[in-house]
């Protein structure tokens, strides 16, 4: 499980509370972001709330296959947000999201290592390696959208 657990160990510094990448992760960027600015439309970019639920999507998905469960997850849900109406409804998005991260994170750390070099669900999806990194991948790379959606805001 040593892989296993380093690759959890990433994923806390994503979400959690690394600063070794991006000097940053998304705990701390969500602190200094309120509803306003999560809902915000910058041009034609994705806003931060939508960000957010987009990745929380990714995560509830994987953990439902975790538990034994179907991969159910498709791009083309993966940005049907609720509306967001108030501070309530953007903190339970964030409180969601870190909640997810932790749980995803946990559950990454009991995957036996031989298990990430086998099929991820279906073999056309590569391993489970390879799909546990993506999601690193794929949280820096919104994460990174996320600042510099806030430093756009910011200077308005």
């Amino acid at each position: 499980m040593q892989h296993a657990k380093l690759i959890a160990e990433r994923l806390r510094e994503v979400f959690l509370n690394g600063k070794w990448i991006a000097n940053t992760n998304f705990r701390e960027q969500f602190e200094s972001i309120n509803w306003q600015q999560a809902t915000k439309q910058v041009s034609d970019l994705n806003n931060i709330a939508l960000l957010t639920f987009h990745i929380n999507y990714y995560l509830e998905g994987l953990i439902k296959v975790l538990n034994g469960g179907k991969l159910e997850i498709s791009d083309q849900y993966s940005f049907e947000m609720p509306p967001i109406h108030g501070a309530t409804d953007w903190q339970a998005l964030v409180s969601e999201l870190l909640s997810n991260a932790e749980r995803f994170a946990m559950q990454v750390e009991q995957i036996q290592d031989e298990l990430l070099d086998e099929p991820f669900v279906d073999e056309k999806y590569g391993s489970w390696r390879r799909n546990l990194e993506a999601v690193i991948e794929h949280g820096y790379y919104h994460l990174g959208q996320i600042v510099l959606i806030r430093k756009l805001i910011s200077s308005e």
